[in-house]
């Protein structure tokens, strides 16, 4: 009887062990650094929803100077989240990525100038320094330059264009005249560095009718071709949207969850669980791509005068495949 149990809790054992071993694994490259933008994704490893899909999921932290899209084409990442006008540029130079959901439905980008500039509306952007990120994240600052027919050569007819990093220091020193901004993140440093409102001036993308999708999942195209990667990505997205739906929940439990996860002791608990606020204002009721806001948004993009971030309508830029699957 004692043999007999000895082999029960052995094979039991042995069951356990190959189930932890079998667990899928899946690398996700994130668009910027550790903090409440990503909570969703950060949210579900903790509370084990990835797990419960049998999958082992490395979340990347990105940075100013981390292209996702690189990360992606280059193997390092199985999924990544971006914005769709990175993704459609990269698609029309030969990257095929493709969006399989889309979290956030809204918006967070903002244009924050100091007031002092003279800055009234966006045609005042005319020979002034405009603070942006780079690595995809300039393409909804350069659409909107073409609609204004602002050229970025730096002349008194155009705009200059600075890189700037993780900081708002560039305007709080007075190096650009407007950064771009998050509702959720950029705006708030400023505000916290001792600008008041009344300081700035603010221009909303989506006011202006230049805002574009923000922050979907995108995975290459040819891998989707896969059964076993596409069921993987079915179950990510369903364990990453039970991660969303309890951050939402649990705001300020999510935001301490991120700071678990920040390595860099950069982020401090006010401003995550402001920013989780923030975020889940942007966040859709499912991750399934609005087939509207997509036209919307290569519609924008397309409309860029004579610099645009894409020259023709993409095909097969997204599917439904896998949302209608994994929601």
């Amino acid at each position: 009887m004692k043999q007999a149990m000895t082999g029960i809790l052995s094979g039991a054992i042995m069951l356990t062990a190959a189930q932890a071993l079998a667990a899928d694994d899946v690398t996700l490259q994130l668009k910027w650094v550790t903090q409440a933008q990503f909570a969703g994704y950060y949210v579900a490893l903790d509370q084990g929803f990835y797990e419960e899909e049998n999958l082992n999921v490395e979340i990347v932290p990105g940075g100013p100077d981390a292209a996702p899209v690189q990360m992606l084409a280059g193997g390092g990442a199985d999924v990544m989240v971006d914005w769709l006008p990175s993704a459609l540029a990269a698609r029309e130079k030969g990257v095929p990525v493709v969006n399989i959901a889309q979290p956030f439905a809204r918006s967070g980008l903002n244009m924050v100038c100091r007031k002092e500039t003279g800055i009234e509306k966006p045609e005042d952007f005319k020979g002034k320094t405009l603070g942006t990120w780079f690595f995809g994240n300039e393409y909804p600052l350069y659409n909107w330059l073409s609609k204004l027919n602002l050229p970025r050569d730096g002349s008194p007819e155009g705009v200059t264009i600075q890189k700037i990093g993780f900081n708002v220091d560039p305007l709080l020193q007075k190096q650009a005249d407007c950064i771009t901004a998050m509702t959720y993140n950029e705006y708030w440093q400023v505000i916290d560095a001792g600008l008041t409102p009344d300081d700035l001036v603010v221009f909303s993308y989506t006011d202006e009718g230049v805002a574009t999708l923000e922050d979907g999942l995108y995975v290459l195209e040819e891998k989707l071709a896969d059964p076993a990667f596409a069921d993987k990505m079915v179950r990510f997205v369903r364990a990453s949207m039970k991660g969303w739906q309890w951050a939402k929940e649990n705001s300020d439990e999510a935001a301490m969850i991120v700071l678990d996860n920040d390595a860099t002791g950069a982020q401090t608990e006010k401003h995550q669980k402001r920013m989780m606020g923030e975020i889940a204002k942007l966040l859709g009721d499912t991750a399934k791509l609005d087939e509207a806001a997509y036209q919307q948004t290569v519609d924008t993009l397309l409309q860029g005068g004579s610099d645009p971030v894409i020259t023709s309508a993409p095909e097969g830029a997204f599917t439904h495949a896998i949302t209608d699957k994994a929601m």
